[in-house]
């Protein structure tokens, strides 16, 4: 069970091939430098890749427009490559996920071009049209100021056809069994070559009702035939699903059975940890974790901080949002889509070592599934230079050789991040690599510590009284075991007071010092919580640490 389980303890390692390790000198990351990472990946404790999209593309929008799913992208090597690299993960225990871009194709996939011109064909229902253009093709736009209608006419087909994103990434009907069965075909393809997962972009587009009518609906149900395709072809293959919702509509996502998905981002909390980090006040992010308890025995959060795209505010209120952009982008050049932050984690939080391993315990210590974006276990910066997305993209910094050891070419596919305090010759993994207290090896060290504790993973948890506004504590429970994650989010030093009720309750072991707590005759536990200080503890001794039950 706990195997077909995986994901419920897993540690997540997103990443572009393109900007990852070039092999052979052309400027762009390959499936051979990545399978040439794999020992340094699987040596930081990584046990799930997810890829970026990969297969063939026109890459206007960094592959995400694929214009055939069924072929690697030239840039990157072959098939052969990459199922050379999916068997050397397996190798080395980590399984591997991958985009899963359903919601549309390019505009240069064969279908869409047939689509246009021949209104007989089949691919014709593969996509949305109109004869006229909607009245609300202005509402909905994903980029607001780059992009000016979900609705763009085609001189060749005769019509208007929708795009949720960009008009060059025409958008798939879903309502069609066809394109269903299109999308299952996919899926079915790359499980035969390694895969284990699937991350479902934009997933509530995919499953919503799409054409002229004014109104839309979602259509929950496809989330349980994607469930049961994967079940059918491969018992333990999971579908995580990019959908930020309100947590109101959470359990439609999981099912109330958990038949649907196995995995979610938890946007909602994401954004409300980011409003606590900012504020030092504890309040929203304990509301938000409050607010998204609810969910399947077998489902999963992934929690995570940064991601590929920009940090998404768009669920805060707009004083919150505005608090955040304050702390941690306050130039306009930070921000993206009057919404989000276009920065790497460690700017954002002015490199400070305490704030980072703050936000990185905190992002372990979350009831989920951690997911880590490339290079933040270095505190890799940003490019502002770069426009939009781009600038939190650049390659990987492996070295303080020329192009940060991320390729022998003179131009790479992406410009290296080579001056400022997060430089390539300040930040890279082979300096790092030799400093013990590095956040490299800090972060290697926690995600171990966080293998070793399932509970978080597995147990519920319910939030400990600190008596402080900006100290957060967690308690974790499963199969008899207790365990207390404590986070002090403001910069001054704390003094709080917890209690863990029953004898076990008594004695907290802590797992990241020798600083050990033993509860006082009314069973409290004096914590003195240093700025930014956080606490992992597990109850009941040191024998009860020793007998546990193992996962």
């Amino acid at each position: 069970m706990i195997k077909d389980l995986w994901y419920k303890n897993a540690i997540i390692y997103s990443l572009n091939v393109e900007t990852f390790l070039d092999s052979n000198g052309d400027g762009t990351g390959d499936f051979e430098g990545l399978s040439r990472s794999l020992d340094y990946l699987q040596g930081l404790g990584v046990t799930c890749v997810w890829l970026a999209p990969f297969q063939k593309s026109p890459r206007r929008d960094d592959g995400y427009d694929i214009s055939d799913y069924y072929q690697v992208d030239p840039i990157f090597g072959t098939l052969g490559d990459f199922v050379d690299f999916t068997h050397e993960a397996q190798q080395r225990g980590i399984r591997v996920m991958m985009d899963m871009v359903v919601n549309h194709t390019s505009d240069q996939h064969p279908w869409f071009q047939e689509a246009r011109r021949d209104p007989a064909s089949k691919y014709r229902d593969y996509y949305v049209w109109s004869d006229t253009k909607p009245r609300d093709a202005e509402d909905g736009i994903i980029f607001p100021g780059v992009q000016e209608t979900t609705w763009t006419y085609d001189e060749q087909a005769g019509q208007f056809y929708f795009h949720r994103f960009h008009d060059f990434q025409p958008d798939l009907n879903t309502q069609n069994p066809r394109v269903l069965a299109e999308i299952r075909k996919i899926m079915g393809f790359y499980l035969e070559l390694g895969v284990s997962g699937f991350r479902m972009d934009a997933m509530p587009f995919v499953i919503e009702t799409k054409g002229p009518q004014p109104r839309h609906t979602q259509r929950y149900a496809l989330l349980r035939d994607f469930r049961e395709f994967l079940q059918w072809r491969s018992r333990d293959a999971i579908i995580l699903a990019e959908a930020n919702v309100e947590p109101k509509h959470n359990m439609r996502y999981f099912g109330d059975d958990g038949d649907r998905l196995q995995m979610m981002f938890n946007f909602w909390v994401n954004q409300h940890a980011f409003l606590s980090l900012a504020t030092g006040d504890a309040g929203p992010l304990a509301q938000a974790l409050d607010q998204s308890r609810d969910r399947p025995p077998n489902a999963q959060w992934g929690q995570f901080l940064r991601n590929h795209d920009e940090l998404d505010l768009g669920r805060l209120r707009d004083s919150e949002r505005q608090a955040v952009f304050d702390a941690m982008a306050p130039d306009e050049c930070m921000q993206l889509y009057g919404r989000g932050i276009r920065r790497r984690l460690a700017p954002m939080l002015q490199g400070d070592p305490r704030r980072l391993e703050l936000a990185y315990s905190l992002m372990f210590a979350l009831p989920g599934t951690p997911v880590i974006r490339y290079g933040d276990e270095l505190g890799m910066g940003d490019n502002l230079d770069l426009p939009g997305r781009e600038c939190a993209r650049t390659p990987m910094q492996w070295s303080p050789e020329a192009n940060a050891g991320f390729t022998r070419a003179a131009k790479p596919v992406v410009p290296v991040l080579d001056h400022g305090p997060y430089s390539f010759s300040k930040i890279n993994v082979a300096d790092q690599r030799r400093d013990p207290g590095s956040l490299l090896n800090w972060t290697a060290r926690m995600i171990r510590m966080r293998k070793e504790v399932p509970e978080i993973g597995w147990g519920e948890f319910q939030r400990v009284e600190t008596g402080h506004p900006g100290v957060l504590a967690l308690q974790y429970e499963w199969r008899g075991n207790i365990v207390l994650v404590v986070h002090n989010l403001t910069g001054t030093a704390a003094e709080v007071q917890v209690r863990i009720k029953g004898e076990q309750g008594r004695h907290l072991i802590n797992l990241l010092t020798q600083d050990h707590s033993h509860a006082n005759g009314r069973g409290h536990h004096r914590l003195i919580m240093e700025p930014y200080g956080y606490h992992w503890y597990r109850a009941g001794g040191l024998g009860h640490l020793l007998d546990r039950t193992p996962a």
